[in-house]
């Protein structure tokens, strides 16, 4: 980990002002920017600050919205990441319905991974035989785990479908992810991890300690993290 760029700020406000900031400059200077969203507290930040700052700096109209994962919920219910963000962002800025690729979580989740994953391949240009996005959003959580991949499903990390169907190791819930090959073959690939919580994790990822082969996060390359000080906690 000794060549990933670190961006640590005060608290998960800071991490929001300053990534949205970056965000509109990379969006600036693209003709079209396809980008897979995370959920969290932490992107929920980050939404709610561009949608307060950035809902007229940024040109919609050239962005298109997927999602890395996705809980297989209808889009109102409380732990949709769809629902979140349109609550949060989409119905504070200008974007074409048509720019907005959401997941269906109440289909079936088989074919929705795959009917989802052909939508990604037909609209992203393909590098390596794969869908490249400009940026793909992450976060991570208390056990390493990163879009909906969790430690007991590692075999996500290196399967050559698109998308595919995980689940939650304690609720059972199923949802559909990125895999690890098509994450890693973004553009940029930007962690957003903010909370005392993950400080433990965090440096066990950066300093190859512990069990930080477990963790899915760990296996995620040329990835830029943004902390707030708590998460990065110990991280030189």
């Amino acid at each position: 980990m000794s060549k990933t760029k670190t961006h640590i700020y005060k608290n998960n406000p800071a991490v929001a002002e300053a990534f949205a900031r970056y965000l509109q400059k990379q969006i600036s200077t693209s003709d079209v920017f396809h980008i897979a969203l995370s959920g969290g507290s932490t992107p929920k930040a980050l939404f709610e600050y561009i949608a307060k700052n950035y809902a007229r700096e940024i040109d919609w109209q050239k962005v298109h919205l997927y999602w890395g994962d996705e809980r297989c919920v209808s889009p109102s219910h409380e732990e949709s990441n769809y629902g979140m963000t349109e609550l949060k962002l989409l119905r504070h800025i200008n974007i074409p319905f048509v720019n907005v690729h959401r997941v269906l979580g109440t289909r079936n989740p088989a074919e929705e991974a795959k009917r989802y994953g052909e939508e990604i391949v037909w609209n992203l240009p393909l590098k390596n035989g794969l869908p490249i996005f400009d940026m793909v959003l992450l976060g991570m959580g208390g056990d390493g785990h990163t879009a909906s991949i969790f430690p007991h499903q590692m075999e996500l990390l290196t399967t050559d479908k698109t998308c595919a169907v995980a689940i939650h190791p304690e609720s059972g819930q199923k949802r559909i992810t990125l895999t690890g090959k098509v994450i890693n073959n973004a553009k940029e690939i930007h962690f957003l991890v903010t909370g005392a919580s993950k400080t433990k994790v965090v440096k066990e990822i950066f300093d190859k300690t512990g069990d930080y082969e477990k963790y899915p996060a760990s296996f995620i390359d040329h990835a830029e993290w943004w902390m707030d000080e708590a998460a990065a906690e110990g991280v030189s």
